[in-house]
Order: C-alpha cells, then structure tokens, then sequence
C-alpha cells in the first residue's frame, strides 16, 4: 500500500500539487475566522472553582478590571500645581474612557469632614485655581493620613500616583470593545503627556496586560516565524548545499503552518497568547520530515543516479521512522488535553493536527516538488558519514563504560527535579521591553502591585453589615492581615465607617473608631451615600442589601505557593475567629496561583497515558516490548 502511494505520487506530480494547493486554500481560507482573545478568563475553564468564586463576586459588587495610570512627576512630589492639575485633568478626562464605570484618584476622593452640624462630602481636589502651596500642604496631609489613600493611590514619599479607572466591558465581542478603550486610555495619556511635559504617565491594570498579550503574541509572530523561515532555508542550504531542497522545505513548512491555522478557524477554535505559538512548534516539526525524506534522497541518488529511484528509496525508508515520529509527537501534544487550562489544550489540538498536515505533505508535496523542480545532484562530502561511523564505533566499543556512566549522571541530575518550584507570576509573563510590565513593575515598586486577594464577607442578614460585632470582627481580620508580611495595602468599609464616626463627633480624633449602634452605622452610611457623586459610590463595597462586604487585600510580589499558602491562612482566621460568617476569596491572581498547581496535576496524567500509548506503537513497530521499553528511555530522560 506504501508502495502504491508513492508511486502515484511520484509519477502524477501534477495531480499532487493541485490537489496539495486545494487542500491548503481550502483549509488556510479558515484563517480568515481566527480571533485572537486576549481576556485573561481564556486561561480557565468554565468549570474551574476560582474562576466559578470570582464570577460570582463579581456578580454580588462591581467589576475589578481596571485600567491604571501611574503617574509620577520628573521634579520631584505629586503635590505640586502643575502634577495636581495633570491628575485632576485626567482624572476628568477618564470618564469619558468606552464603558469606565468609576474613577478613583486623589483628587476624586470624597473628603468628608464636619462643619457645625453638617456632614461635608466633597472631592479633595475641588478647584484648581484655589490650590495653594499652604492648601497643596493640607491636601497631601489627609492623603497620606487616610488609609484609604496611603499605600494605594498616593505612594509614601508622595512622588508617585494611580489613577484607577474600573471598565466594565459588555462582553458582546471583546474583539472591537477592547481596542475602543486601549485607543481612549492612550490618547489621554498622551494629551496629559503633551499638556504636562514634566509628567511621566505609564499605563497598567487588568485590561492592559490582556492588551499586552495580543501585541505580545502578534509582534513574536510578525518577527519570530520570518526569523525561523529564513534559519530553516540558511540551514539547508549549507548542510544539503541544495537551493531546490530549502524552496521545497519552506513551501512544505508553509503549507503546513496555513492548513492548520486554516483548519482550526473551520473548526470553530480561538487564537490566545499559548496557542498562537502553534506556527513555530508546527515549522520545526515540517523541517524534521522533510530533512529526512532529503538526506536520505541525496544520499541514494548519489549511488542510483536516477532521481525517481532515489526518492522511492527514500520514500521506502523513511516512511515508517517518519510515521512514528509524527504519531507519537502527536500523541504527546494530545495529552496537553488534560491541562486545566483552554489555550494550552488548544496548543496541543493545533500542533497535533500540524503533525498530521506535516507528515503528509512531506510524503506527497515534497517528493512531487522534487520531480519538478530544475535538479542538480548534490556530492556528499563525506565527513558526516565518517564521523557517524567512528561514533558508533566508539558506542560499541565503550558500550558498558557509557552505560554506566550516562545512568549514574541520568540519576544525579534527575535528583535535582524536586528542587522546581512552581512560582507563576503573570506580570512576568512579559519580558522588561514591554510597557505593561514596566509600568506594573515600577508601580510595584512606589505603591503596590496588581497581585491581590478579594475577600467577602457575608453575614447572612440583610443589613448585617452594619450590625456591631459583624464590623469588630471585620476591624480585627484588617488589623490582622495589615500586621502579615504579605500585605501591602488593604481597602476596607471599616475605614469609611471610622471616618464618618469621627466626622459626626465634630471631628474628635478620639471617635475616630466603629459606630457603637446599629442603628448609627446604618445612618452614617445612608447620609454618606445620599452626599456621594454619580460613579463613586460604596456598591464596590457593599452588596445590595448590605448583608456582606468586599476588602480587597493587595499584596507584595508573592509567588503562587505563596499566594496560595497566604489564602490558606486567611481561611484558618475565619475558621477560628469568626466560623459563623460565610466568606469567599477570589481574584485573577489567585486564579493563576491555582491553575498552576492544577496544570502540574493534570498534566502528570496526560504524560502517564501518553506514555502508555507511544510505548503501545513502539511496541507494534518494533515488535519487541524489550526495545519498545529502551526507546522510551532516550525520550523520557531529557525531559
């Protein structure tokens, strides 16, 4: 059956060609259906519990994916006229950001504070031409005094700034909404850079890293995939010295790359930053096939001179080697479909189905464009084949020694595995060139990073927030995690309650403390929601009917075992401090924390019964269990 394939191929060349073009256009036309997500909720399946808690909290408060200006000043402190005007400018101008829901910024933030019997709820920053070196003072004073400002939106030495702006995409097609805000957010930035020149503005938050994934991936593509065509085609020229042998790779290559990315748009599939690395993965595994089936044509036509003889030869040859190194790297991409996370089971569908486009036309194209190509016979040098067979003979003679040896340092370097450690960090996903990462990294640095934990807390009564020791337990979990190493920030309603506390008692430092009534708690925060403006409201905070509440926790640059551990020991204080309370944590760091243990684990299997099968056809090939069992050896020790 072999035999007649070839033979087909080899003397309806034509027919080959035509119907390897139909099938690439036909097949590559379903590129055109490609989309590229770059939501960082592409990394987990519908069904993973994290992505299933944050969901949910999302549902009960408002949205957390935000886009956030850092701004700093080349001249030193924030608290100037010119960095203050800059920051209530964009401030001002955030709003107007496609679906921004909320800003929040210093001079934004609603300031409260008695004045005779009333309650003063105002922006901090309420007219610029009223800014004063003496008010600049009083300003940056409250600010570094409010916990709710202090290590979060101003940073200690008052030199740098956020302004966090929430979106709330509808989710109808990401594709057009997000480009809509990445287009606002950069023009801002630029207008304040271009209207304060002595201002520096870096860009961050949730909905710029999924920006940063698409340009990432789309600029690895445009600049990568060329920079391997042209290695491959440079490598064959000088190890087979043939020019025909490199064009017939690179349209092999191609072909390969376009059926696939073709197919898969067919059938429905996604474009994320993991699987967009398909093309490379697929370009060095069409080189593979298509140098064997070379090599060894070369090599016969030196000692048959006759080119159809040759690549039947070679054809005969190498089609089983071929076959089973397709199969069993099929095999093993298959297996990713045990991982916990989409893109990466996508990675291994799309290179698996590359295999198969590879194999085949480097069977069928390849020898076809070798008939029909202008040929020139290549003369081995000879040196490769000399060093081959005094390789082998030094095998055989040292084969014990080498045995031995190779076992002894298989083991001690196998020893070290357990010394990996599982350390995610997704803001390191990108290399220091990217904008993104240094504008988080820089942030990280002066105020706080992106990584961090949502906690809420649900009392189960409506209006239960309000109730006393419902908010002394919640005071007591603030002070606790605020004591931790881990944390660098906290934001939380116990703070505002304090504020207004002391505000209502003429602003007596001495109340600066949590309502000691219900019926207070409930007062101070109606008369305080009634005062706030349109967008900037507590429901970030509280549910609808105040029977639980949000604090969001920011963290230092943890790993995730870390994180994960660090979650784990929030868990065990409400476990022991308050098991009556029903409390859930969630956040996109945590997420990524979890898939990677959760990767490692399902993977684990994926490797088990991929194994199980390859050692199955090695076993059918080689007809021997013995050989099937050494040929795995070679594979699984790299590794």
């Amino acid at each position: 059956m072999i035999d007649t394939v070839v033979k087909y191929c080899l003397k309806h060349t034509w027919h080959v060609v035509i119907l390897a073009i139909g099938v690439t256009l036909i097949a590559g036309f379903g590129a055109s259906k490609l989309v590229f997500k770059s939501d960082y909720r592409v990394f987990f399946s519908p069904d993973n519990p994290e992505l299933k808690t944050f969901e949910a909290m999302q549902k009960i408060y408002s949205k957390s994916d935000n886009v956030a200006f850092v701004i700093s000043s080349k001249k030193g402190k924030i608290f100037t006229p010119d960095a203050i005007s800059a920051v209530h400018d964009l401030t001002n101008e955030a709003w107007q950001i496609p679906y921004s829901t909320r800003v929040d910024s210093i001079t934004n933030f609603q300031h409260t504070y008695a004045e005779n019997d009333d309650l003063i709820v105002e922006d901090l920053v309420l007219e610029l031409d009223q800014v004063t070196e003496q008010r600049l003072q009083t300003i940056e004073d409250i600010a570094q005094a409010e916990p709710l400002l202090a290590g979060r939106l101003i940073s200690e030495d008052s030199q740098v700034t956020l302004v966090n702006v929430t979106i709330q995409l509808p989710g109808l097609d990401r594709t057009v909404e997000q480009p809509k805000v990445i287009r606002s957010v950069e023009s801002i930035a630029n207008t304040i850079r271009e209207r304060h020149p002595d201002i520096s503005v870096q860009l961050t938050g949730v909905v710029m890293m999924d920006h940063s994934f698409v340009t990432a991936s789309e600029k690895d593509s445009s600049f990568l995939i060329p920079i391997m065509f042209a290695i491959v085609a440079l490598s064959i020229l000088l190890f087979l010295r043939s020019i025909i042998g490199a064009i017939a790779t690179i349209i092999i290559i191609a072909s390969s790359i376009a059926a696939t990315m073709g197919t898969v748009g067919w059938l429905g599939f996604h474009l994320t930053s993991p699987s967009s690395a398909a093309p490379i993965i697929i370009l060095t595994l069409a080189v593979a096939d298509s140098i064997h089936v070379l090599t060894t044509f070369y090599q016969e036509h030196e000692h048959l001179q006759n080119r159809y003889n040759a690549m039947l030869s070679s054809l005969r040859i190498n089609f089983i080697p071929v076959f089973l190194t397709s199969a069993t790297t099929a095999i093993g991409f298959l297996s990713m479909n045990f991982s916990d996370s989409p893109p990466f089971r996508d990675l291994g569908n799309f290179v698996a189905i590359g295999v198969f486009f590879a194999f085949t036309f480097s069977i069928t194209l390849l020898p076809a464009l070798i008939m029909l190509f202008p040929f020139k016979p290549v003369k081995a040098s000879g040196w490769d084949s000399r060093l081959m067979k005094q390789l082998s003979a030094f095998v055989i003679r040292q084969h014990k020694t080498l045995l031995l040896g190779l076992s002894l340092a298989m083991v001690a370097i196998i020893a070290f595995a357990p010394a990996n450690k599982l350390n995610d960090n997704f803001v390191e996903y990108f290399s220091e060139d990217v904008p993104f990462r240094q504008a988080s990294d820089f942030m990280q640095e002066h105020l706080t990073g992106l990584a961090s934990i949502e906690v809420s807390m649900d009392s189960g009564v409506s209006g239960g927030v309000n109730d006393p020791d419902f908010l002394v337990t919640a005071e007591r979990f603030v002070d606790w995690v605020r004591a931790q190493p881990q944390t660098d920030h906290v934001n939380t309603l116990t703070d505002t309650l304090k504020r207004l506390n002391q505000n209502m008692h003429a602003d007596n430092p001495d109340y600066y403390r949590l309502p000691e009534t219900r019926e207070m708690s409930a007062q101070y925060l109606l008369l305080y929601e009634m005062s706030l403006p349109y967008g900037l409201d507590l429901n970030n905070q509280l549910n609808v009917d105040k029977s639980s509440t949000r604090i969001v926790i920011s963290l230092k640059n943890l790993t995730s075992n870390e994180q994960v551990n660090f979650e784990h020991t929030i868990n065990e204080w409400f476990a022991e401090n308050a098991p009556q309370l029903q409390v859930s944590l969630a956040s996109p760091s945590l997420m990524f924390s979890h898939i990677g243990q959760r990767n490692i684990e399902s993977m684990l299997k994926g490797v088990v019964i991929a194994l199980f099968l390859i050692s199955i056809l090695f076993g059918f090939a080689l007809r021997s269990i013995r050989y099937s069992f050494y040929s795995l050896l070679p594979n699984l020790t790299p590794a």
